[in-house]
């Protein structure tokens, strides 16, 4: 048996880890079993979706990434943006997905509905039904009242009066 075999033998043949086309625990296929230093390195760490603390205590996310900022963790601005633009893209769909007729909105009045469903989910912009029904039936002012008369805008205040605004006019702010 060479190293390599026995190497696997150790891993208990689970070297491939990361392949949607390859079972968790599979043993490589012939002639594949040089393992990367991605897969080792999910393989060694795990791969958590969520932040979590890890085995000293710190809080981590992903295959080992140290986000806690007491040892000077965190993400970078470049990988913000990647998170933000893809939480926008979520968004955008779930608004488009739950409110068909928003398609046919500008795009100003739009985000105003897509950046409460970023800050509250889906679920808490469909519970201003007032608010969504003036805005459908284009009554900028009424759905700015319904949104400035509710809890939401005593939480955030500001936020709430910029899009309250943002709806009225149709301008950014």
């Amino acid at each position: 048996m060479g190293s390599a075999e026995h190497a696997l033998l150790l891993l208990g043949g689970r070297a491939r880890m990361d392949r949607a086309d390859v079972p968790l625990g599979a043993a490589p296929a012939a002639g594949e079993g040089r393992v990367t230093l991605r897969e080792q390195l999910i393989r060694d760490e795990g791969m958590v979706l969520h932040a979590y603390e890890d085995s000293r205590g710190y809080m981590t996310i992903g295959v080992g990434r140290l986000i806690d900022a007491r040892l000077g963790g965190g993400i970078t601005r470049t990988e913000a943006y990647y998170l933000l633009d893809s939480d926008i893209a979520r968004a955008s769909a779930a608004v488009l997905a739950r409110l068909p007729w928003t398609a046919e909105l500008d795009e100003v009045r739009r985000a105003a509905l897509i950046n409460l469903s970023f800050n509250m989910g889906i679920g808490g912009l469909l519970t201003f039904r007032k608010m969504l029904a003036a805005m459908q039936a284009q009554q900028w002012a009424v759905a700015a009242i319904e949104l400035l008369n509710s809890d939401y805008h005593a939480q955030v205040g500001g936020r709430a009066e910029r899009l309250a605004d943002q709806v009225v006019s149709g301008e950014w702010r």
